[in-house]
């Protein structure tokens, strides 16, 4: 395959992932993913922190399960 089919690919690829993200997104943000046991929220008078440590995990292993699979 050439590099150019590729990246073609690639780009169908991500913006059919955006529409469908898109899509879902009323659905998407009543998920408690961004509030789960580990994330961290400090919230002061003139500040405020958030780090989504567990969120971000979780993530990177969803994320990790996907490329694997595709590279099979």
């Amino acid at each position: 395959m050439r590099s150019a089919d590729a990246v073609q690919r690639a780009l169908i690829i991500v913006g059919v992932v955006l529409v469908a993200v898109g899509l879902l997104w009323p659905w998407l943000g009543k998920l408690p993913v961004g509030r789960l046991p580990g994330d961290i929220a400090l919230r002061r008078e003139t500040f405020s922190l958030y780090v989504p440590v567990t969120s971000m995990i979780l993530l990177s292993l969803l994320l990790s399960l996907l490329f694997w699979l595709f590279r099979r």
